[in-house]
């Protein structure tokens, strides 16, 4: 009984203190006043000016699209949305040789979406890689970090 007290008490504080982490801690959010199409495009010529490959294009608008039928849902979240989803071998590998683990922080992920009834405003976000591990995990994981700002600050200017 006691460690049931216990686990509630924990499950409790640590989503009390989730729900209270500002959304600039686990993501950098940016507002741009342009179309969707030219962010799109703008955002695909930044990351492959990098001599970055994107490995994948996620329709996340239209899966939530088709599948919303399927629920019953009628609500209209995205006008469009998609995800890019891409690795820098050099910024990678340094990652990964720093700690084999950071794994999970590959492939990186930059979501460039608009909303309805919003025309001409696009918003660009990504999760912020958390800096964790040793120093060396720590400096590899904040590289990763400023690769993608730099991406998106360069659409953002």
């Amino acid at each position: 009984m006691a460690r049931l007290f216990f686990s509630f008490i924990l499950l409790f504080s640590v989503g009390s203190s989730l729900a209270d982490v500002s959304r600039d801690a686990y993501m950098k959010l940016y507002t741009i006043q342009d179309s969707y199409e030219n962010v799109h495009d703008d955002l695909k010529m930044a990351i492959i000016g990098r001599g970055v490959r994107i490995n994948n294009i996620a329709h996340i608008g239209e899966m939530l699209h088709r599948t919303g039928k399927d629920l019953g849902a009628t609500k209209e979240i995205f006008a469009h949305a998609e995800a890019f989803e891409f690795c820098s071998a050099t910024v990678s590998r340094k990652t990964m040789e720093a700690d084999p683990h950071n794994i999970v922080f590959c492939p990186y992920v930059i979501a460039v979406y608009s909303l309805p009834n919003e025309k001409d405003k696009t918003y660009i976000a990504f999760r912020r890689p958390q800096a964790v591990g040793t120093e060396q995990s720590r400096a590899a994981l904040r590289a990763v970090e400023k690769l993608i700002t730099d991406i998106v600050s360069e659409l953002a200017e």
